[in-house]
């Protein structure tokens, strides 16, 4: 059964090319990060220092959860498939870890590319130890990257109009929906992450877009707008937009440092819900997301909506006041 159609089957990755991280000290010094099976461990690698991440689009397939090099790729060849190799545990000087996943785009049977997907900052010209290759943690780092979160202390709008924090929530709690009215909560998975790079929450300060305190969500995390003019000229007054596109430095940051709790919450379908007043979407269940799902969940019901037409891509967006645009054309 098709689960979700032609929606969320799309991603665009800040990546490294192989030929950016490479073996300063070590058995395979001058030779670029490659594919588990090739790596040494305690080889020192460095960021050169010409480096620069690159947008790494991927398409998945929505019945088999396989990665493609997507059309609209700034790099790779469109087509070839990207395989989610491993999980490398890199150590710096000061003993702090960081982790990297390693992803291989693969043409005709042979590798053509490596890329790292970086999951917390890698300053150039400091050294990386290799101290962990874990062949089967892509898959589920990779899932957590997807599943969309609240942070600790985020106030859900309950069917009764109670706010109630995220972490006080219990599995058939009736909360408020967009469109279908009161939901029973299903399941609340809930994870402990570095707040560092692509797991450091997105901050929405109370007032951005009539929030009624700060909010903050994981950065590929979806916020409803429904637009009274359409200011961003996308041909339809409601809009799905991922806040990590409308950090601005100052009204919507990226907050780095420390740890962050973050709650996924999970209903029979994917819906629409109201955060500190700001309607934004709950877990969906895709080929991404479902390995982070415990097996006894039922997801079955989670198939396309209407809603998952409405998301805007980056490129629509101002560059750096989409969320004042964003708050204006909802008031207007």
């Amino acid at each position: 059964m098709s689960h979700l159609k032609n929606a969320h089957t799309s991603q665009t990755l800040p990546v490294h090319r192989s030929r950016d991280f490479v073996v300063t000290n070590g058995v395979a010094e001058g030779d670029p990060i490659s594919f588990a099976d090739e790596l040494l461990m305690d080889d020192i690698y460095q960021i050169t220092e010409t480096a620069q991440r690159l947008p790494l689009s991927v398409a998945m397939d929505p019945e088999t959860g396989a990665l493609t090099v997507a059309m609209q790729s700034a790099i790779g060849s469109a087509g070839n498939a990207i395989y989610l190799d491993s999980c490398l545990t890199l150590m710096m000087s000061d003993s702090t870890t960081c982790e990297v996943i390693v992803l291989v785009e693969v043409e005709d049977g042979g590798v053509e590319e490596v890329y790292i997907l970086p999951l917390a900052p890698m300053p150039a010209r400091k050294d990386f130890r290799l101290v962990g290759i874990n062949r089967d943690a892509a898959l589920s780092r990779f899932a957590e990257m997807a599943c969309v979160s609240f942070a600790r202390g985020t106030h859900i709008t309950l069917a009764s109009g109670e706010q109630r924090k995220i972490e006080d929530l219990k599995v058939g709690d009736r909360v408020l929906t967009r469109d279908d009215g009161a939901q029973s909560v299903r399941w609340i998975g809930q994870t402990t992450l570095r707040a560092v790079g692509e797991f450091a929450p997105v901050v929405i300060r109370k007032g951005t877009l009539h929030n009624e305190n700060d909010l903050m969500l994981s950065p590929d995390h979806r916020v409803f707008i429904y637009q009274r003019e359409d200011h961003l000229g996308a041909g339809r007054a409601e809009v799905l937009v991922r806040v990590r596109h409308l950090i601005n430095g100052d009204t919507v940051y990226q907050q780095d440092g420390g740890y962050v709790d973050y709650f996924q919450v999970l209903f029979d379908e994917h819906q629409i819900i109201y955060a500190e007043g700001i309607a934004a979407e709950s877990l969906l269940i895709d080929p991404r997301t479902r390995s982070a799902i415990p097996a006894t969940v039922d997801t079955q019901r989670h198939t396309y909506r209407h809603h998952h037409d409405f998301e805007v891509t980056e490129t629509l967006l101002p560059h750096q006041n989409a969320a004042e645009v964003l708050r204006k054309a909802s008031s207007s």
